[in-house]
């Protein structure tokens, strides 16, 4: 097999076996001077791979492939001084590095705005025909699953390839790009000047199920899904291992273009629009120049026939080759994608449509209780695994044993599995008519599954818990927590890692992470947790310490307290010393924290252990920064809720401004509510303004209380 073996489908050799070697031979003379040789195989590959990864149309063999690789690289290391930049034996891997620089996008990658159903969908569409005429078609393409990466082409010659990273600056991968299908290390026809290129790398189901294959027979840690496999492929710094992925490249677009000299061929001169005008001639172009362009896309002129495409790919999504969440739709024309133009986090001219959770059919082997951070037990299905919305699921929430029972779960049954959301697994229920004969319901336990402590159920809860503190898995699930990246955000602290050092007993509580710099050598000492890691480790351990308030409060597990309600209690009372002195009538001042929510904050605040943890984590240099204080009381004490789509900023930059300006900004609505914005879309928050009498706002409106100059 060739090093980069296609995905799915028929390869080159069953389509066109061995019939062409004559062909080669003519074409390729084994009297010409090494240089012309080599120039000339380089040319013969990239025209088969053009063929091959672009086209579809492969007209040779994989084993005669592999033989005009094999003599280029004899001639290369023969005569090391004809390697070219862009020679196709860069493709199989180079030496290790030493780590990836940083590479600012000369254009920004920002995010598109999502829709997640049809009310969404017809919002942008009502809104973009408004703008543009209802003639113009929107260009609609699927939206891959992998990782996104920006590929810069100086003068036709591939410069630097980059991931996305925070959207303005990446990680320059150009070693392991060149590894990858679909990159082109030359464009096809003559380019001056510069260009960027953007699209997805992405990893065929087939190669992701082979890949976890072997590496199970090699007792290595299997990938959770194609994607993640695709995208740690690329930050290998040996990139043969990167190579070893087979990974592919699908391109969607151009970053920014500059150009020099008369007479550039195609697209991409000072008047793109002018040339090439639409999206769609955009990608004719690409494909063209040496890109692989997936061919599920199409131009649409009306609602009906957007809703008709993405039925098709929604009821085929299952059965594709490689994993996608969805849709992406964006207006054709690109004059009036620049008339449109970009709000702080993308473009106003395009929007990601994301499908529903997939479901799966699966056998249900057993019922695992499992013991979460605050002791609730949640009942876990063991499963034969099966793959669901782009990844393999052995495990799968049950909820809670009442939830269980409704839906009649059985040992045995074949169950319904999707993903929520895409992320979380569960159990829809069971397939009843493929219920062999009476299998026995899970039984609820009555002790803890870790520690053996009675459990109990709080009145008018469904759920068990465990209320001894020192049980060690709840204990477990608390450091995970509060080290995960919402909260205190401490990389390297991963749960086996806590398991382990809980397992050695060089962790016990959350102070303790911040006493392992004292047991530095202890932790070089362990297997795979060498100076470098440990340094590092620590090092995210320390940077930890300042972590904003709300970041902190979230990873105290507080029950019913998220990221959300974190941030609330950090806005309202500022400082951390004004949180743990609050009482429950104080903490129901606080927007959107209600009843329950005060009385479970309240309660944890006067558990003196818990204030003891809080101390201790003081007293080891934890210092949370406090919120920015408000720059105006223009907004003083008036709370905002943001519904619907908004043109200007995003919800997040509406909030922030409203902060900014002294208000409140809430997630619900209520009495409190002073105002509502609502944008197009808007729906059962604008319904429950008006039952509740809170006046509404456009965004229009909205923008005429700011001062001049905070937009």
């Amino acid at each position: 097999m060739r090093p980069l073996a296609a995905g799915p489908g028929p390869t080159a050799c069953s389509v066109a076996g061995g019939d062409n070697k004559a062909a080669i031979a003519a074409v390729i003379s084994a009297d010409m001077d090494p240089a012309a040789r080599a120039e000339e195989l380089r040319k013969l590959i990239e025209h088969h791979n053009y063929l091959y990864y672009v086209l579809d149309s492969p007209e040779i063999g994989d084993s005669d492939w592999d033989k005009l690789l094999r003599e280029l690289q004899e001639i290369e290391v023969a005569h090391p001084e004809l390697r070219t930049p862009d020679s196709p034996t860069r493709r199989v891997g180079a030496p290790p590095v030493a780590g990836f620089p940083p590479h600012r996008h000369l254009t920004p990658m920002l995010s598109l705005d999502n829709a997640f159903g049809e009310d969404e969908l017809r919002a942008f569409y009502d809104r973009m025909t408004k703008a543009i005429g209802e003639e113009t078609g929107l260009f609609v393409e699927l939206k891959f699953d992998g990782a996104s990466m920006s590929l810069t082409y100086v003068d036709g010659l591939l410069e630097i390839a980059a991931t996305r990273g925070d959207g303005t600056t990446g990680e320059n991968v150009t070693a392991n790009a060149k590894t990858v299908r679909g990159i082109p290390l030359r464009l096809r026809e003559p380019m001056l000047g510069t260009v960027e290129v953007r699209g997805e790398v992405i990893m065929f189901k087939e190669t992701f199920e082979k890949l976890n294959t072997s590496r199970s027979e090699r007792g290595e840690q299997v990938f959770a899904n194609p994607r993640n496999a695709a995208a740690g492929g690329l930050r290998q710094l040996d990139s043969r291992l990167t190579a070893e992925r087979k990974l592919n490249f699908w391109c969607y677009g151009v970053g920014a273009v500059s150009l020099t000299g008369a007479g550039q061929v195609g697209l991409f001169d000072d008047t793109p629009a002018s040339i090439a005008p639409t999206q769609s001639a955009t990608l004719a172009r690409l494909r063209d120049l040496g890109f692989a362009v997936n061919q599920e896309a199409t131009v649409v002129r009306t609602f009906d026939e957007l809703s008709a495409f993405i039925d098709s790919v929604h009821t085929r999504r299952s059965s594709l080759p490689f994993g996608i969440d969805g849709v992406v739709i964006k207006v054709d024309r690109l004059d009036l994608q620049e008339k449109l133009g970009f709000t702080s986090r993308g473009p106003r001219w395009a929007i990601a449509y994301k499908f529903p959770a997939e479901q799966a059919f699966t056998r249900l082997n057993a019922v695992i209780n499992q013991v979460g951070r605050t002791g609730t037990i949640t009942p876990v299905a063991d499963l034969d695994p099966v793959f669901v919305g782009g990844v393999t699921v052995t495990r799968a929430t049950l909820h809670n044993y009442e939830d269980l029972r409704r839906k009649d779960v059985r040992i045995g049954d074949v169950v319904i599995i999707q993903r929520a959301g895409d992320v979380i697994p569960e159990v829809v229920g069971p397939v009843l008519e493929k219920r062999d004969g009476d299998p026995p319901s899970p039984e609820e336990p009555n002790h803890c599954p870790e520690c053996g402590t009675a459990l109990v159920r709080k009145e008018g809860e469904v759920a068990l818990r465990c209320p001894n503190r020192s049980c060690p898995a709840q204990i477990a699930a608390k450091i995970a927590h509060f080290v995960s990246r919402g909260a205190m955000d401490i990389e390297g602290l991963g749960w086996k890692t806590i398991v382990r050092l809980f397992e050695l007993g060089l962790l016990s509580d959350l102070p303790g992470i911040y006493r392992l710099k004292d047991r530095r050598e202890e932790l070089i000492g362990l297997e795979r947790m060498g100076d470098l890691s440990v340094d590092n480790l620590l090092g995210g351990i320390e940077a930890s310490k300042t972590r904003p308030l709300d970041r902190f409060l979230f990873g105290l597990g507080i029950r019913y307290v998220g990221d959300r309600g974190a941030h609330d209690l950090a806005g309202f009372f500022g400082s951390l010393d004004a949180v743990r002195h609050a009482t429950f009538d104080d903490l129901l001042k606080v927007p959107d924290i209600g009843p329950r929510t005060a009385s479970e904050v309240a309660e944890w605040l006067e558990d003196e252990e818990n204030q003891s943890l809080i101390q201790d984590l003081l007293d080891l240099g934890v210092t949370p920064s406090e919120p920015e204080r408000a720059e105006s009381d223009l907004f003083s004490g008036q709370t905002f809720v943001f519904t619907g789509a908004l043109e200007k900023f995003t919800r997040e930059d509406a909030e922030a401004i409203v902060l900014k300006m002294g208000g409140k900004a809430a997630s619900s609505v209520s009495k409190k509510t002073s105002f509502v914005v609502a944008g197009p879309g808007a729906g059962s928050k604008l319904a429950k303004a008006k039952e509740f009498n809170v006046p509404v706002l456009t965004e229009e409106e909205f923008l005429e209380k700011l001062p001049e100059g905070n937009l």
